[in-house]
C-alpha cells in the first residue's frame, strides 16, 4: 500500500482526467493504437500523447507549433574537457514531409555570427560549416513515467561515422543546449541530503527552504534518458573489443545519465567492469574488483557499453558558457548498453520502445523488434535489424535498487520532455588519431581538412539527402498506480510533487539564447501564432487540398539523386585523426580494425527492390542474414495515412495592412485557422496543457502558509495584516477616548 501525502493527493487531483485528456493525441492515431500492454507486467496503458507527422509542410520554428520547438542557435556543448559542436541548429532543417515523417536534415552550409568573447573582451566572429536540426517539447509537453515508442529511420550511411542523431528525454528544469539551465542540474537524480555533495547539486535536499515554487528539502535535477544515440562507423566487419556478445559498428547507445556518479575505482574505458578479485599462484591480487552498478540485464544483440562510463564535470575554464568551481565539480555516470544495428535501420522505420517506471522501486526497460530464426545447427536465436521483426526484444533493464545501492541515486522522477536531433561533433564518431600534419579544421570544401573526417563523410553530406526521419511518436501511461512499480504517472511540465514553472519564470535568462540571438526574444518561448501565414489558395492553410493528399511513400528530399547519379563516397584523402573518448575504435590497436579506403556508394533510401539487393556486393556488415520465412506485417506497423474526410484546418482569406489614419495600404492573402487548429498555416492541432500548475493547486489546500514561488506576501496575508492593523488602531482610539473621559 503506497502512502498518501498532501502532495501526492494534489498530484492525484492534478492528474485526475489528465490521463484521459486528449489534447495531446493526434487525430490520425487509430483507435487500435490508443492502448498498449506493458511488456514487463502485462498491464494496460492508455495513449496520452501522439504525433503521426502525417500532415506535410508543418514547420516548427519558435511560435509555429504548440507541442514542438525547433531551435535557432549554436550548440554550445563544450566543457572543461574540450571538444565542441561543428553544427548550427536551424529551424528550417526541421519539417514534415510528403512521405508522412518528421524530417531533420543535416546539410553543408555556413553560418557566421559575432559574439562577445568574455576572455578577450572583444567581439569575435564564429563560423560553423554544417546546419542541422533539434526539435524539443520543452515546457510544452512533459510526462513522468509510462511507455514511449518512436518509429525512426536513421540518417546517413551505417559505415560512415560523424553523425550523432539522438532520441532522448530530459528533465524540464534543464533546456537542452542552454548550458546555463543545466549547469549543476544535469543529470542529478538524487534526493538525499549529503553536505559533501550539496555544492555540486544546485537544488539539494539539504535546502531547508526552496523559493520559486520548489518544494523544500527535495533534491532535483535535469535527468537524462537516452532512448537511442547512434554511433556510426566501420569496424572492418570485426567485433569491437570488450563487447559481450560481440558488437560491431554501427550500434545504438541506450543510456541512463545519472549523478552523483561513482567516484573511485571506476571501470576503465575499453573494458568491461571487473566483478571479482583474481589472485596469482603466489597469492597476490592480479586484478581488483571495480565499483559499478549491479543487476543490469541485457539480451539479444546487446552488450554493456565498455567505451563510455560517464563524464567528469570539472572546474570550468575561462570562456566556457557556464562557471563551475572546484567545489562544484562532480562525476556523472553513463549506465547503459550498446545495441547492434544494421543497414536496414538506415532505410526503413524501426521501433524503439522505453518503459519508464519513475522513482524509488522503479525501473527502465529498453525494447527493440526482432524475430526467431533457426540456424543450420538447430539453434534458435533472435534476428534483428532487417525490418522484419514483429517480436519485442528486451534489450536493457536497469532496476532502481541498482542505483540506490551504488550511490543512493534513483530512477528519474522529473517531468521530462522529448528531444529529436542530429548533432555533428568532433567528440563523437570522428577519427581519433589524425597525424600531426593534419590541421584541426572541419570544412568539407577545404581540401586541407579532409584528413579530419572519416572517409566518405563529406561526399555523403554533399548528396543533400542526409536526414533523421521520425515516422511517429506515442506516449502511453497507466491509470492504475497499483499495477506498476515506482511512482504514479503524470502528464504536464509542472506537477505538484516536481514543480518547474515558477522556477523557470524566476530564471528565464538561463533558458534564453545568448547575444546576438537573444535580442528578438522577450521570453524563452514565443506565443503560438494562429494563422497569419501567407497563402494563395485554401490548400495552403490545410483547407481541403492538403487534407486530401495521400502520404507519398516515394517522395525524395530536395537534392537527392537517382540510382544512376549516386556519388562515390570514397575519400581519396586517407589518414586518421584525433583520439575520441567516445569512439570505440580509439581502444583498438590491431591493424585489422583500421579503416581502409574502399569503394562505397550511398545507399538509396527509396528504391529497395530485391533486384537491387542482389546486385549489392557490399561487405558482410552491410548484409546481415535474412530469414527465408515469410513474415506477415501487422497492420499496426503500417504507416497510418491522413483521413481525407477530416474537416479543413483553415482557409485563405483577404487581409489588409492598415497604415496612418486607418487607411488600407496593401491587400494580401493570409491563413485564418478553423477552431482546433493553430500555427501560421493552421497545420497543427491546437494541443495545449489546460491543467492548473503546481502553484495554483497548492493554494487549494494550504492557502495561508503555502510555499511561495517568490519570498513575498500573498493577498490573504495582506488582508489578515490589514485586519490586525485596523483592530489595533480601533483599540487605540477607544482607549484614548476612554482616558479623556476619565
Amino acid at each position: 500500500m503506497k502512502a498518501t501525502t498532501p502532495l501526492s493527493l494534489l498530484t492525484t487531483i492534478s492528474t485526475l482526467g489528465g490521463l484521459v485528456h486528449s489534447s495531446w493525441i493526434d487525430e490520425d492515431t487509430p483507435e487500435p493504437l490508443r492502448t498498449t500492454k506493458s511488456l514487463v507486467d502485462g498491464s494496460t496503458y492508455h495513449l496520452v500523447m501522439s504525433d503521426e507527422f502525417n500532415v506535410p509542410h508543418r514547420t516548427f520554428t519558435d511560435g509555429h507549433d504548440p507541442m514542438w520547438t525547433a531551435l535557432d542557435k549554436s550548440d554550445d556543448d563544450y566543457s572543461a574537457s574540450g571538444g565542441g559542436s561543428l553544427h548550427f541548429y536551424n529551424s528550417t532543417m526541421v519539417s514534415t514531409t510528403p512521405d508522412g515523417m518528421l524530417t531533420i536534415q543535416s546539410v553543408l552550409d555556413d553560418t557566421t555570427w559575432t559574439h562577445l568573447d568574455l576572455v578577450k573582451k572583444e567581439t569575435v566572429s564564429k563560423t560553423t560549416h554544417f546546419k542541422s536540426g533539434m526539435v524539443q517539447s520543452w515546457n510544452k509537453f512533459c510526462f513522468t513515467g509510462g511507455i514511449i515508442e518512436v518509429d525512426v529511420i536513421l540518417p546517413g550511411e551505417p559505415d560512415i561515422g560523424g553523425l550523432w542523431p539522438a532520441i532522448w528525454l530530459l528533465g524540464n528544469l534543464g533546456r537542452a543546449t542552454y548550458e546555463a539551465s543545466t549547469n549543476n542540474l544535469w543529470p542529478w537524480s538524487y534526493d538525499k541530503c549529503d553536505r559533501k555533495k550539496q555544492d555540486s547539486q544546485s537544488i539539494s535536499a539539504c535546502n531547508k527552504a526552496n523559493h520559486f515554487g520548489l518544494n523544500k528539502e527535495q533534491g532535483r535535477g535535469a535527468t537524462e534518458i537516452d532512448i537511442l544515440e547512434l554511433m556510426g562507423g566501420d569496424s572492418g566487419g570485426k567485433p569491437l573489443p570488450a563487447t559481450e556478445p560481440p558488437i560491431m559498428l554501427p550500434y545504438a547507445d541506450m543510456t541512463l545519465q545519472v549523478a552523483p556518479g561513482i567516484p573511485d575505482n571506476r571501470p576503465q574505458s575499453g573494458s568491461q567492469p571487473v566483478r571479482k578479485v583474481d589472485h596469482s599462484h603466489s597469492g597476490y591480487a592480479t586484478s581488483v574488483a571495480q565499483n559499478w552498478y549491479d543487476n543490469l540485464t541485457v539480451a539479444g544483440n546487446t552488450s554493456l557499453n565498455p567505451f563510455f562510463y560517464g563524464t567528469y564535470l570539472g572546474e570550468t575554464k575561462k570562456g566556457e558558457p557556464v562557471t563551475r568551481s572546484k567545489k562544484q565539480a562532480f562525476q556523472a555516470d553513463a549506465v547503459g548498453a550498446m545495441k547492434q544495428l544494421g543497414p536496414e535501420h538506415f532505410k526503413t522505420p524501426h521501433t524503439f520502445r522505453l518503459e519508464w517506471q519513475p522513482g524509488r522501486g522503479g525501473r527502465l526497460d529498453w525494447f527493440t523488434k526482432s524475430y526467431k530464426k533457426v540456424d543450420e545447427n538447430g539453434t534458435v536465436f533472435h534476428m534483428e535489424g532487417d525490418g522484419k521483426g514483429q517480436d519485442w526484444e528486451h534489450s536493457l533493464h536497469i532496476p532502481d535498487f541498482a542505483l540506490d545501492e551504488a550511490m543512493g541515486s534513483k530512477i528519474p522522477e522529473e517531468p521530462s520532455y522529448v528531444i529529436f536531433n542530429t548533432a555533428i561533433s568532433s567528440t563523437w564518431a570522428f577519427p581519433y588519431n589524425v597525424p600531426d600534419w593534419c590541421p584541426k579544421c572541419y570544412d568539407c570544401y577545404d581540401p586541407k581538412c579532409q584528413c579530419s573526417f572519416n572517409p566518405g563523410f563529406c561526399n555523403m553530406m554533399k548528396t543533400g539527402k542526409v536526414a533523421l526521419k521520425i515516422d511517429s511518436v506515442r506516449v502511453y501511461q497507466s491509470r492504475d498506480d497499483s499495477a506498476h512499480s515506482g511512482s504514479p504517472h503524470t502528464v504536464g511540465c509542472d506537477p505538484v510533487e516536481f514543480p518547474t514553472r515558477e522556477y523557470i519564470k524566476g530564471f528565464e535568462y538561463r533558458y534564453m539564447r545568448n547575444p546576438p540571438f537573444v535580442y528578438e526574444d522577450k521570453h524563452p518561448l514565443r506565443d503560438i501564432k494562429t494563422g497569419g501565414g501567407s497563402c494563395k489558395v485554401d490548400a495552403d492553410c490545410g483547407g481541403g487540398g492538403i487534407e486530401s493528399e495521400d502520404v507519398d511513400e516515394d517522395w525524395e528530399m530536395p537534392g537527392t539523386k537517382t540510382m544512376e547519379e549516386v556519388l562515390d563516397l570514397d575519400s581519396k584523402s586517407g589518414g586518421s585523426s584525433l583520439r575520441e573518448d567516445q569512439n570505440p575504435l580509439a581502444h583498438v590497436t590491431d591493424d585489422k580494425f583500421k579503416i581502409q579506403p574502399k569503394d562505397r556508394r550511398l545507399a538509396d533510401n527509396i528504391d529497395q527492390s530485391p533486384k537491387d539487393e542482389e546486385k549489392d556486393d557490399t561487405n558482410p556488415l552491410d548484409k546481415p542474414p535474412v530469414s527465408t520465412e515469410a513474415v506477415v506485417n501487422s497492420k499496426k506497423d503500417k504507416k497510418v495515412l491522413s483521413s481525407s474526410n477530416r474537416k479543413p484546418k483553415g482557409q485563405c482569406v483577404e487581409a489588409s495592412d492598415v497604415g496612418l489614419f486607418g487607411i488600407k495600404t496593401e491587400s494580401r492573402k493570409q491563413c485564418k485557422c478553423n477552431e482546433g487548429y493553430t500555427g501560421p498555416h493552421c497545420l497543427s492541432i491546437d494541443k495545449h496543457d489546460d491543467k492548473p500548475g503546481a502553484e495554483a493547486l497548492k493554494k487549494k489546500i494550504n492557502f495561508l502558509f503555502e510555499h511561495r514561488a517568490n519570498p513575498y506576501l500573498t493577498k490573504f496575508h495582506i488582508m489578515i495584516g490589514g485586519i490586525f492593523v485596523g483592530v489595533f488602531l480601533a483599540f487605540l482610539v477607544v482607549d484614548n477616548v476612554t482616558k479623556r473621559r476619565k
